[in-house]
């Protein structure tokens, strides 16, 4: 199959420490800038405004039914919840989570799927498994999968019936049946990858992911059975990517020089890009 190369994309917003887990609500673009602590909007005109600052560093985002917005923080391994007077601890995840807390979805009854680093990536640690954590609306948690090689994005199909997860060090999208009490069955490669590692994924209307690949600085479009359809290139690494703007056929793309923290904080060259594509975004986040 040939793969489509899109056009370059366009900065909407620069001078970002390390932008990641990228939102459409409400119709803006909302993200953590993880390296500076703080949780951000912008939106297709470059107005951006902070909307949180998370002391241990935020990572993934999903809204409750009811609204408030769930913030996973990393370096405390916590999902927090953002209510009118200030954050507020859901979860402690330390018991599960064996590092860094990262990506987060949060299904249409409220309940996050938490992943985490495993180990210490940027201290040079030997990769091993991590679990995913279900927490549910009333702060209870319980191990959703295990074994999972960098658990990282995930979506939830619009039934709400499948999830697509990404292992960065599995090299594969893996996929779960979610049943009615949100556990997770019938685990399965989805798409198993060649040269890239997925970080941040979305899914579109046609049930295609796209998916970042910071390694191989692209985005790229992957069918299930790994069957990629189309391609963006960007001038640094991408971490992250979500479908949005009016008719969420605009790709945002979260990129930097470098997810270590040290590099980030110093060079601050974090940005969100975007690209016209053809097919809408759907499904969770």
């Amino acid at each position: 199959m040939t793969v489509r190369q899109l056009g370059a994309p366009q900065v909407v917003l620069d001078g970002l420490y390390f932008p990641e887990g990228p939102r459409w609500h409400d119709g803006r673009l909302w993200f953590s800038d993880m390296h500076g602590h703080r949780v951000m909007t912008v939106g297709l005109d470059g107005v951006s405004r902070v909307v949180v600052d998370v002391p241990a560093a935020p990572s993934g985002l999903g809204w409750l039914p009811d609204g408030r917005l769930l913030v996973v923080s990393m370096e405390d391994r916590k999902l927090m919840r953002l209510d009118p007077d200030g954050l507020h601890e859901v979860a402690d995840l330390s018991p599960w989570a064996t590092f860094y807390c990262n990506d987060v979805v949060v299904d249409a009854q409220g309940r996050a799927y938490v992943g985490n680093f495993g180990f210490d990536l940027h201290g040079g640690a030997p990769p091993v498994p991590a679990a995913l954590v279900l927490v549910l609306p009333n702060g209870a948690a319980r191990v959703a999968a295990d074994d999972l090689m960098f658990p990282n994005g995930t979506v939830i199909t619009p039934d709400g019936r499948t999830m697509i997860i990404g292992e960065s060090y599995g090299a594969r999208l893996t996929a779960f049946d979610i049943q009615p009490d949100g556990s997770l069955t019938n685990r399965r490669v989805w798409a198993s990858l060649q040269s890239a590692v997925p970080d941040g994924i979305c899914l579109d209307t046609e049930g295609a992911v796209w998916m970042a690949s910071p390694i191989s600085g692209e985005v790229l479009r992957v069918r299930a059975g790994g069957a990629v359809t189309d391609r963006v290139t960007v001038a640094k690494q991408a971490f992250a990517c979500m479908l949005g703007g009016p008719r969420r056929r605009h790709l945002f793309i979260c990129t930097a020089s470098s997810g270590d923290p040290a590099v980030a904080r110093e060079k601050r060259d974090g940005c969100i890009e975007v690209v016209e594509v053809d097919v809408p975004g759907a499904g969770l986040p």
